[in-house]
């Protein structure tokens, strides 16, 4: 998981400290990648060639440029500086260059780009804003950078997750198993001994939170079938059932009741006409 979300400490943040290792523990993995094309059939449906979308806790740069590779332009932004410089150099190795803007930048200082937009969309990927304490000024903000009807891709931790309850139960942490429950912001180990204030919310309170500036119009679950990645292990050992498993996230992703099971939740959320 990657943030733009913390208080702007530039000099050093949380994931600055995993930065190097992200791509090896995540981006690289077979689950991860299995969650992320997951995103990437919803990312393809909502931004097309020739838009400019804005993308916070952009992390690696991997879904930034993979929206370039595409034809869409993305400036995006990250509080992590180890973030970003690991973004451009990977964006060096490509001929996408004309077509990303990386930047340090936080989540609270967005309003700043005010003069760069309107964007035609926004995309948060993998939890980044779990991270943040206090929503309606991130959906206030997003806003005013936003054409009308303008789409927001936000994904958020799931609440209710039976992967991870079952897997800590098996190794004896009832606390971390129920840690999406607490109704209240817990600590996550990022590794390294870096840590993160983490929040969860359920679908029907992030709809209400970016209430009036967004409305939803739909959601899928992600990492239903697919373990979290943790489970990597597995995956490696039995990359089959791995791929039986994403085909048939693809179906309980969508399917009411099933995907508010899932590690992540994907919402589609639409900028509502100024």
């Amino acid at each position: 998981m990657s943030s733009a979300l913390f208080p702007t400490v530039v000099s050093e943040t949380p994931f600055d400290a995993v930065a190097d290792v992200y791509d090896t523990t995540f981006t690289d993995s077979l689950i991860g990648r299995a969650q992320r094309r997951a995103i990437w059939r919803e990312l393809d449906r909502a931004f097309l060639p020739g838009q400019r979308v804005l993308e916070i806790n952009c992390g690696t740069g991997i879904d930034a440029l993979h929206l370039a590779s595409r034809g869409v332009e993305v400036l995006a932004c990250d509080i992590s500086p180890k973030m970003i410089e690991a973004a451009r150099l990977r964006l060096s190795t490509t001929s996408l260059r004309s077509k990303v803007d990386f930047r340090v930048l936080a989540i609270d200082e967005i309003a700043s780009l005010e003069d760069e937009g309107p964007f035609d969309g926004v995309l948060s990927n993998f939890a980044g804003l779990n991270c943040v304490r206090h929503f309606p000024p991130v959906a206030y903000d997003l806003a005013q950078l936003l054409k009308p009807r303008a789409l927001g891709l936000i994904c958020v931790f799931g609440r209710f997750a039976p992967w991870e309850i079952g897997g800590y139960l098996l190794r004896g942490n009832p606390r971390k198993a129920f840690r999406r429950l607490a109704g209240h912001p817990v600590t996550a180990d990022l590794g390294r001994g870096a840590a993160a204030e983490v929040s969860y919310c359920c679908v029907r309170e992030l709809s209400r939170i970016f209430a009036p500036e967004f409305r939803l119009r739909t959601w899928k679950g992600v990492g239903v079938a697919v373990p979290p990645t943790y489970l990597e292990p597995w995956a490696q050992r039995f990359p089959r059932a791995l791929r039986l498993a994403e085909n048939v996230d693809r179906l309980l992703g969508h399917c009411p009741v099933l995907r508010g099971l899932a590690d992540h939740i994907l919402l589609t959320l639409e900028r509502a006409k100024v």
